[in-house]
């Protein structure tokens, strides 16, 4: 099995699927996964075992990736898989189609019904998000428990950071460079208004054991038109991620007060974030299975869209955090193996 993983994931990343052009990868996964195709529109293709009543987990993983950094094609190396999305998240996507073909070919006896999502945009802001979509369709409302095979290193990392990416404008007057006195640098302005912000201390958060870490940080920096102009615009982008004892609304507003009025905020983009699950009798028998460490998500991801729709949901794959969009980006074969007999585990009950 190992052996097979890893020549999937190879098939899998030599596909190229940068975001919003997804179709062939769609295509392959239409072709090699043998159950039955419950929903296919948008390219999002939700495949599912015979309803039994026993209870519904959802596999979720998205198609797309970041653009290639010269990293294709893939190349397999002493059981490493290396090439562009081996880790986030073509991996996780390897590991589904051979859990569902194991499914299709053995019919084994299973401890809970099986569903398999996969879906494209992840890599591109929520509001491109094609979860939301899906999710309106009522198809997975009886899920049980989602798991979302972002890459963790094979930990359950349990709900997610929200984020909103905000502008900050400071407005100056322009005048020559010759006579500043003049003008209003709005630099200068940026600078002050800004070093605050800059100087903020993290705040972590300890819910259910697992500690979140609330940032607030200047991530671009924009102002000027030429050498000799005194710049009347400053634009800086903010990206605040926060933790998940606040609401939308709340984060938005703490954010106001951090800003205060230091320059005009605007284009608030607001992904909310997850709900922590750790100690439901689903989550707990998904540790079990693998022996896996819980950890809280420093990140966002889409268990906040299923979270945000009243479903509990998780984050658990092979691909190694470390290795997400970079140029060596690469997924070890065991680590493949450990997470599908893991989940195999879990779907037989044999715990």
């Amino acid at each position: 099995m190992r052996e097979a993983l890893a020549r999937r994931t190879l098939q899998l990343v030599d596909v190229p699927s940068r975001s919003r052009d997804e179709a062939a990868l769609a295509q392959l996964v239409r072709e090699e996964v043998p159950l039955p195709l419950r929903h296919d529109d948008d390219l999002t293709l939700l495949y599912g075992t015979r309803r039994t009543g026993k209870p519904l987990v959802l596999l979720a993983g998205h198609l797309d990736t970041v653009p290639s950094q010269g990293n294709l094609p893939g190349r397999l190396e002493d059981g490493v898989v290396i090439g562009l999305g081996a880790s986030d998240m073509k991996a996780g996507l390897a590991v589904m189609i051979e859990l569902a073909r194991w499914v299709a070919d053995e019919g084994p006896e299973l401890a809970v019904d099986l569903a398999f999502l996969f879906f494209p945009r992840e890599e591109l802001p929520s509001s491109e998000s094609a979860v939301p979509a899906l999710l309106a369709t009522g198809l997975v409302d009886d899920a049980e428990l989602v798991v979302v095979l972002e890459p963790t290193a094979n930990a359950i990392q349990a709900g997610c950071l929200g984020h909103i990416a905000a502008r900050l404008v400071f407005e100056g007057r322009s005048g020559h460079s010759a006579r500043p006195w003049l003008a209003d640098n709005a630099i200068d302005r940026a600078v002050r208004g800004l070093s605050g912000i800059v100087a903020l201390e993290p705040r972590d958060v300890d819910l259910s054991g697992l500690v979140f870490r609330e940032v607030l940080s200047v991530t671009e920096l924009h102002a000027g038109v030429a050498g000799n102009v005194i710049p009347g615009r400053a634009e800086a982008t903010l990206s605040y991620r926060y933790a998940p004892d606040r609401t939308p609304d709340e984060a938005e507003a703490e954010l106001r007060r951090l800003v205060g009025d230091s320059g005009r905020l605007e284009e608030l983009a607001n992904s909310p974030a997850a709900r922590v699950v750790v100690d439901t009798p689903l989550a707990r028998g998904l540790r079990e299975a693998g022996g896996f460490d819980v950890e809280p998500k420093q990140a966002w991801t889409p268990v906040a869209e299923f979270s945000a729709h009243g479903l509990d949901a998780v984050n658990l794959g092979p691909g190694d955090p470390r290795y997400a969009h970079a140029a060596d980006e690469q997924v070890d074969a065991g680590e493949l193996e450990r997470t599908f007999e893991a989940l195999r585990r879990f779907a037989l009950g044999s715990v």
